[in-house]
């Protein structure tokens, strides 16, 4: 389901919508527009996210995309989900991100 883009939001309440932009779904290059109150912004407006599928490995479970640009100022942002069966029917969602620094 996490490779899913239209079911991001049934696992991640906190985005509204994730749309395909270009590209084919699970494969290298695809690039999707997430957007919802994944980072809360000042003026309470919702947040948007374009970014690019880096990598995705269906044995580790695990999917890399860059933040290509968005409102959150994380721009060039790298950004790693790596699933962890946690056993009864639960699983982590490791999350970890890499960035320039920011000022």
């Amino acid at each position: 389901m996490v490779s899913e883009t239209k079911k991001l939001a049934e696992w991640m309440p906190m985005v509204e919508r994730c749309t395909d932009l270009a590209g084919e779904e699970g494969v290298p290059g695809y690039v999707r527009a997430v957007s919802g109150f994944m980072f809360p912004q000042r003026d309470g407006d919702r947040s948007w996210i374009k970014e690019r599928l880096v990598a995705m490995d269906s044995t580790s479970h695990s999917h890399v995309y860059k933040m290509e640009v968005s409102n959150v100022g994380l721009d060039g942002s790298i950004n790693t989900l790596k699933l962890v069966d946690c056993g009864d029917d639960s699983t982590l969602v490791n999350w970890s991100l890499i960035s320039d620094s920011i000022i």
